[in-house]
């Protein structure tokens, strides 16, 4: 017989393809190998809309995912975070604001958690004023925002 046969990969198999991947086998290969081991399912025409639902889910997941991302830069470019520190002599602070710092100000600014590795700080800052700082969302979105280091009294 040894005609060909059409399989979903459930796992990745070298030199064949990708789990989640339809890939024609041939058939013993598939019956004797690709099927017992797990591998591999028969791509019944179910499953193959079974994986296409899933794909278009996950498509529509990332696409709800990027708008979101294109919101959250629209709300944080130009986005004023003013944080407080202690001041000694000369206007230098006593230690210093941090990615993080600047994290947690965008959080009551915007209502939501931003990852302080996004916040592209070259160094943490020593001294009162305003900066321009980027966050990089993703490497398309990358909004500036306004941070505002003033001294708390005490």
């Amino acid at each position: 017989m040894g005609g060909d046969m059409r399989v979903i990969l459930l796992e990745d198999v070298s030199g064949l393809g990708s789990a989640g991947e339809i890939r024609e086998v041939a058939d013993g290969y598939g019956r004797n190998f690709l099927i017992p081991k797990g591998l591999a399912e028969f791509a019944s025409p179910a499953l193959l809309k079974r994986v296409e639902e899933q794909r278009q889910s996950m498509a529509r997941r990332r696409e709800v995912a990027v708008t979101e991302l294109a919101g959250l830069a629209d709300t944080l470019d130009g986005a004023e975070v003013v944080v407080k520190a202690k001041v000694g002599a000369q206007g230098r602070l006593f230690g210093a604001v941090t990615s993080s710092d600047i994290a947690e100000g965008l959080q009551r600014v915007v209502g939501q958690e931003i990852d302080k590795r996004k916040i592209e700080l070259e160094e943490p800052i020593h001294q009162l004023g305003e900066y321009q700082v980027m966050v990089r969302l993703s490497k398309e979105l990358v909004p500036t925002i306004r941070v505002v280091v003033e001294g708390e009294n005490g």
